[in-house]
């Protein structure tokens, strides 16, 4: 599963969402070194971002009249994911082989990415749905631990602890 410059890649799924910025941060911390030479790994950073009519869900009357709108959104929000994983990997000092952001479906996104670059492992964050939620929202990271053909990694974010103020 090695690159021909013997370098192991990992992938690492983002969303606009703290969770997906946590999976990064894990990753970088578990997998690189900062300022190393010569990295064991390459960092493939990989933002699906929804079609405008899969945001919207049914098309109906007027929608095509809000769907230019949604796109410009949607383009807006995946400029933001970039920055914002630039910045992680700047503050942590580790270079990005490949920032990408590809429309279409999360799952069929990531299966994809894990399969062109040869990944040896794929990080995601876990939004920490129920099942019942998972069975209607779907699950990417469910669905790549059943598919993919590398290791799965699926990191969740810690839950705040309270304070003493909030125990009392």
């Amino acid at each position: 599963m090695a690159s021909g410059s013997d370098q192991r890649v990992v992938v690492v799924g983002v969303d606009d969402s703290a969770h997906s910025y946590h999976a990064l941060e894990t990753a970088l911390d578990l997998f690189f070194i900062p300022f190393k030479a010569n990295p064991q790994f390459k960092l493939v950073v990989v933002h699906g971002r929804p079609t405008a009519t899969s945001f919207l869900g049914v098309a109906g009357p007027g929608t095509v009249d809000i769907i230019p709108m949604v796109e410009q959104d949607l383009n807006k929000t995946a400029e933001l994911v970039k920055k914002k994983c630039s910045e992680v990997c700047s503050a942590k000092s580790v270079e990005i082989s490949s920032l990408e952001v590809i429309e279409g479906d999360p799952r069929n996104i990531m299966l994809e990415a894990v399969e062109r670059h040869h990944a040896c492992v794929i990080v995601l964050g876990s939004h920490g749905y129920g099942a019942v939620k998972r069975v209607f929202l779907g699950s990417v990271s469910d669905y790549l631990a059943h598919h993919a053909h590398c290791s799965v990694m699926i990191v969740k974010k810690p839950k705040a602890k309270p304070t003493s103020t909030e125990t009392h």
